[in-house]
């Protein structure tokens, strides 16, 4: 006698996290196929609902696989399950279109072309040979897309663009990778380039195919090409052309700041730098930023990064940039560009067509745009790869916005403004906070426009509407104004002002995870930071959680001559540390030689007299005037060079002298003066630049363990938080972590979200969360 079926159950499964825009309803679809299960699976507000029906094993061999084997580019955070009624229905499993109710969901980052779509675009049999937007779940555009949530065609810049019969059997699919592909297209019906040449170039206008070959051959020849990606404009030219290298620095008006360079492939990555294994797997995954390699002789041109021994280097990451850099059987073209970003220095980056080709204008020789349209500006990413493999994002933007950092505490709907450099927004609401894209610095109204709008993006993208602002305390920082105006749109009428230094500490302590219950040693060294007191904090010793903060110790102070405006100048802040210790103005000091008889008869009118000074206790100050006094940088042409240049001469010379100068530490703070004047006299002993640095940069770190050691005896505290811009310096962060380690504190080094103010916004908004809990 045979055993009677077993009765159908039905379960109602909700799944959260980045479960839209990865093909989690295709996989849904064939997963719940393959157990011969029937149902539905719909993204929603909230993420994805599913309900499945059928034998009870097959239910629950479903649920189980369901948490176990996810899609490449999902990252699930919440599996609900309930049982509900079955139906008895016999129809095969079915996805519905989208939920429109309230709620929130997450949105998976921009992705690099995936091995799949590679393979396509070189086939010559393929259709998509050589679609230069080929793309499919598990790769492509979705951020830089995406108008509004939940995540369909209808809320992107695809919607411009119907499928055609082909692409809509793929998109129909449920077996094809294609299945559900928002971006889905063909050169039967998808996006198209064009070359628009700049007036009087000579140049020919050109579509599709014969547009990307005359952009090939105009980099070819030497020539500056604004090229249309993901997220925004680059300007690209030949890195191992000299000419065409020095026309673009002189055109951006750029300076001597570094260019980033885009290589074919790792071949052509070896001949430039040397590669790690992990850095290797940084360059080559999914979100491709541009990172900081060490580099090695070869053909580039000097002017790509004077003065750096460093290189950031990026791999192809949309099909665009690997038709540029060209398909086995092109004719030869440069297998390294510079791809900078595709604005005037000071500006946002460039996304509308209309306005890259006005505001571009004198920048470059042709524009290779395209017509899908850019949703949000996303800028490349930034970091570097420790010795131990792990990561320091230096610049959060693309391959990392939208995904949220979770948090320990819970968060009222907020939003954060950040600072005037690096400038990069957050909202967060609960246990999530989402940064935007990298804006860059607040120095102009299209910066303030740029800023607006991403905040609506990421408002639409988070369904997070904010009750209140918070901002840095600096009453004269754009980015405080209008926190001053959005907030008069809000419940809470008047922005939460944090302190610089300590949305630093809690930035770092958010990143890790921490609910803030326990205070930390917090290190927060960088360039400026409006302190207490009016003054020029920047070498602070807090002891901090996200209530508040007291400062413990700091970088015994000095004037800054000009304020701001005076850091361009290491040579003057050189002459001004040693006004303050005391130390005189000799004829034979590079800092001294660097000035005019004039300026330096100013300085000292200006020094004595307190005219336009401001004190500083900024340790990021400190390495410009240590710069110039070793003689390595006199005149900065962009924010930190000189600290950059010290570093670089520091490295030199770091496993061949192992000595430190010795500040004068107390409990209170770290006095420079003792440093300074062993710097002197290193100097008239002839010693070395590097040796100088190198001796500076232990110093420094010794002067930290000895700070921390003090605070750790008088508090009982033996965490110890690194944070703020200087500790972007290799070397530094390096030394530090090892020599305290060594001492039994526990480190907190930044890894996702950066240390410089690229991270402030995270720490202001766990702040004001705690602030608006005590109010």
């Amino acid at each position: 006698m045979t055993a009677p079926a077993a009765q159908a159950v039905r379960r109602r499964v909700t799944v959260s996290g980045t479960v839209q825009g990865v093909g989690f309803r295709p996989y849904v679809h064939r997963l719940a196929t393959d157990l011969t299960l029937g149902g539905f699976v719909s993204n929603t507000a909230f993420g994805v609902l599913i309900e499945v029906e059928g034998a009870p094993e097959g239910v629950a061999r479903f649920c189980d696989r369901l948490a176990a084997e996810p899609p490449p580019l999902a990252a699930v955070t919440g599996i609900g399950v309930e049982d509900v009624p079955a139906t008895g229905s016999r129809d095969a499993f079915m996805i519905r279109s989208t939920e429109q109710s309230p709620g929130r969901t997450q949105l998976p980052p921009d992705t690099a072309t995936c091995a799949d779509c590679l393979r396509e675009l070189a086939d010559p049999a393929d259709r998509r040979h050589r679609h230069p937007f080929v793309t499919c779940t598990h790769c492509g555009p979705r951020f830089t897309i995406a108008t509004g949530m939940p995540y369909d065609r209808a809320v992107t810049t695809m919607t411009d663009f119907p499928m055609c019969t082909a692409c809509a059997r793929e998109y129909g699919d449920p077996g094809d990778r294609r299945f559900h592909a928002q971006p889905v297209a063909c050169p039967d019906c998808g996006p198209r380039l064009r070359l628009v040449p700049a007036p009087g170039s000579g140049i020919r206008p050109a579509r599709d195919a014969d547009a990307l070959a005359a952009a090939r051959a105009l980099l070819a020849a030497g020539r500056i090409v604004a090229v249309k990606g993901l997220g925004g404009y680059h300007l690209a030219c030949d890195a191992t052309d000299a000419r065409a290298v020095d026309e673009l620095r002189v055109r951006k008006a750029r300076g001597g700041k570094p260019f980033a360079v885009m290589c074919a492939d790792l071949v052509a990555v070896r001949r430039i730098a040397d590669v790690s294994d992990a850095e290797r797997t940084v360059l080559t995954g999914p979100r491709r930023p541009i990172v900081l390699l060490r580099r090695r002789p070869s053909d580039l041109a000097a002017g790509v990064c004077p003065g750096s021994p460093h290189l950031g280097v990026m791999l192809p990451y949309t099909p665009v940039h690997t038709l540029l850099l060209g398909l086995p059987g092109d004719p030869p073209s440069p297998r390294v560009l510079v791809m900078t970003s595709g604005n005037r220095s000071g500006e946002p980056i460039v996304t509308d067509d209309a306005e890259a080709l006005a505001r571009l204008a004198g920048l470059a020789d042709a524009w290779l745009a395209h017509d899908r349209a850019i949703a949000s500006p996303c800028d490349d990413s930034l970091l570097r790869v420790r010795p131990d493999g792990t990561e320091q994002v230096l610049r959060r933007s693309r391959g990392y916005v939208p995904r949220p950092v979770r948090l320990q505490i819970a968060l009222r709907p907020a939003l954060a403004v950040g600072g005037d450099l690096k400038n990069a927004l957050c909202v967060g609401e609960g246990d999530l906070a989402w940064f935007g894209p990298h804006i860059g610095d607040m120095g102009d109204l299209s910066t303030l426009e740029a800023a607006r709008q991403a905040e609506g993006h990421l408002r639409r993208l988070t369904g997070v509407t904010p009750e209140l602002v918070a901002a840095d305390r600096h009453p004269g920082y754009h980015s405080s104004r209008w926190a001053r105006q959005r907030a008069l749109q809000l419940p809470r009428t008047t922005p939460l002002f944090v302190q610089h230094h300590h949305a630093h500490i809690a930035s770092a302590m958010a990143g890790h995870g921490l609910d803030g219950a326990t205070p930390v040693i917090g290190v927060a060294f960088d360039g400026t930071g409006y302190g207490d007191d009016g003054t020029v904090w920047g070498g602070e010793v807090l002891i901090a959680d996200y209530t508040g903060y007291r400062r413990f110790a700091q970088l015994a102070p000095a004037p800054l001559p000009g304020g701001d405006a005076g850091v361009a100048n290491p040579c003057r802040l050189a002459l001004a540390r040693l006004w303050a210790a005391g130390l005189p103005w000799d004829a034979d000091l590079p800092s001294v030689a660097a000035c005019t008889r004039e300026e330096l008869s100013f300085l000292e009118r200006q020094l004595t007299r307190g005219l336009a000074c401001v004190a500083t206790s900024s340790m990021g100050r400190l390495f410009d005037a240590v710069s110039s006094l070793a003689g390595v940088c006199q005149r900065a042409g962009y924010e930190a060079q000189a600290a950059l240049e010290l570093e670089a001469a520091a490295g030199e010379a770091w496993g061949a002298d192992g000595a430190a100068y010795a500040f004068g530490t107390s409990p209170l703070g770290c006095d420079p003066a003792p440093v300074l004047a062993a710097l002197v006299a290193d100097l008239r002993r002839g010693t070395p630049a590097e040796v100088i640095a190198a001796r500076f940069h232990r110093g420094v770190a010794r002067a930290v363990m000895e700070t921390c050691r003090h605070a750790r005896q008088a508090t009982g505290l033996t965490t110890v938080a690194l944070s703020g811009g200087v500790f972007a310096n290799a070397l530094l962060e390096q030394e530090c972590t090892q020599l305290l380690a060594s001492d039994g504190f526990t480190v907190l080094r930044h890894g996702e979200v950066p240390p410089n103010d690229g991270g402030l916004a995270l720490g202001q908004l766990v702040v004001a969360a705690h602030e608006r809990q005590k109010e």
